[in-house]
């Protein structure tokens, strides 16, 4: 009996201490997500006060989407950032439970990053949380986020093409794994970028 009783604590112990642990876990990942999110509408204050207003329009952009064509008519068009398997999808938030703001897509470290239309990169840095990031504009207040690469090939203000290599795979995101963080966003919001892929 005192044997089972001990165990029950050892084991309620453990358990109390893996909660912790996941509570933690869980505010670091919305603290990371907010300064993600403040780092974009920061980005969407600096592209609407420019001369043209709006975030910039496609047509200013270097062959915007990939045939000229804005952005918004890409819809189910587009292709993922990099070949690999879909470890996790967009999630809208319920309720409390925090939702996923985009897919995390595992491939191998070195792989080429491409950006998934043209635009213009409006970040390339390192970001707690996303590990070396790269945010593309594509015009009409849509924007493009890779996260957790091992190296950027782009830089703040470089113009890039759909399918052009921006980035190569990483995990310096503070992930186990090597992939590719990715989201899509529309005035600052994100969405399931895996509505806008052509189908396989």
């Amino acid at each position: 009996m005192v044997a089972e009783r001990r165990e029950r604590r050892r084991v309620l112990a453990r358990i109390a201490g893996e909660l912790r642990s996941g509570r933690r876990e869980m505010k670091r990942m919305l603290a990371d997500e907010q300064r993600l999110a403040r780092l974009v509408q920061e980005i969407g204050r600096v592209l609407a006060s420019r001369p043209g207003a709006g975030y910039r329009r496609s047509e200013q952009l270097p062959e915007a989407g990939t045939d000229g064509r804005p952005f918004a008519s890409l819809r189910g068009s587009l292709g993922l950032p990099v070949r690999g398997e879909l470890a996790s999808r967009f999630r809208a938030q319920q309720g409390t439970a925090p939702g996923s703001k985009g897919v995390f897509i595992r491939a191998p470290e070195g792989e080429p990053v491409r950006a998934v239309a043209a635009g213009r990169v409006v970040y390339a840095e390192w970001m707690r949380g996303f590990g070396n990031l790269l945010i593309v504009d594509h015009g009409d207040a849509y924007l493009s986020v890779y996260g957790n690469n091992e190296a950027l090939l782009k830089q703040t203000g470089d113009a890039v093409k759909a399918g052009e290599s921006v980035a190569t795979v990483g995990a310096s995101g503070g992930r186990n794994e090597s992939g590719v963080y990715f989201e899509l966003r529309h005035l600052g919001q994100p969405f399931d970028p895996l509505r806008w892929v052509r189908p396989k």
